[in-house]
């Protein structure tokens, strides 16, 4: 075996990692196996023993060195997949909360066109009723309720014509139906079960007094009445008889 010292570092520099500081040195401290106990590959190999302590000293640091190497080689790596893990996360955290977004963007798109919808049925139902007093005003009634002497007692026929003079002549057959239904043209007419009043069955009948104070007496009073109520909350008797056929009442 070689005992040169200059050979002997020359070998032990160059295989400090594959060889020596594979099995003696640090290795061996780990193992409890005295340095002197392990030897190089066969053939010019060298004991760690054999070589001066100052070259013995730059044996072990250049394998503490590698050895702390690959250490900071393993930790680059553990770091590397933690920070690839963490973007991986956030990527999916991201990707849920951009389906989130597009969601709640797509149901605020939907609210927004449903009242828009909403807001043009509104505008629709506002002209139809604005087109249908227009058209109540153009052939507008002939007579108002004073222009009618109150009687003692009136026939149908005579409550009838006096509604013909009052009422529209277009609006004239739906207001005609209502009363018809409500009260078969009697304005003495009472629900027992109500007390609703008169030719459309006011209730309370008290309300037509705003037309007159003979509500109870007389029809020409009471058609007043009816037809600005129908007008006022229905837009027309056309209209509120479209109600009454839907609802059975109005």
């Amino acid at each position: 075996m070689s005992r040169n010292p200059v050979r002997g570092f020359a070998v032990v520099s160059a295989t400090a990692v594959t060889a020596i500081g594979s099995v003696v040195g640090v290795a061996q401290a780990g193992t409890g196996q005295p340095d002197d106990a392990a030897q190089a590959p066969a053939g010019d190999s060298v004991l760690l023993a054999d070589l001066p302590l100052g070259q013995q000293a730059q044996v072990r640091s250049a394998a503490l060195g590698q050895q702390a190497q690959a250490q900071a080689v393993a930790a680059d790596t553990t770091a590397r997949k933690s920070a690839e893990e963490a973007a991986r996360i956030k990527a999916a955290e991201d990707a849920v909360a951009k389906q989130k977004a597009a969601a709640d963007e797509a149901e605020a798109k939907k609210e927004a066109e449903e009242r828009a919808k909403a807001a043009e049925r509104e505008a629709d139902q506002a002209q139809t009723q604005a087109r249908t007093r227009s058209a109540t005003a153009d052939s507008g009634p002939t007579a108002s309720a004073s222009d009618f002497p109150q009687q003692a007692s009136y026939t149908v026929a005579e409550v009838q014509a006096i509604a013909r003079q009052m009422v529209p002549s277009g609006q004239f057959q739906c207001f005609s139906n209502i009363v018809d239904h409500e009260s078969t043209w009697n304005y003495r007419a009472v629900n027992p079960s109500s007390g609703a009043y008169g030719l459309v069955q006011a209730y309370p009948g008290s309300k037509m007094s705003s037309a007159g104070a003979d509500w109870r007496t007389n029809p020409a009073t009471q058609i007043k009445w009816g037809l600005n109520y129908m007008n006022e909350r229905y837009g027309s008797p056309c209209e509120a008889w479209a109600f009454w056929q839907a609802n059975g009442s109005y």
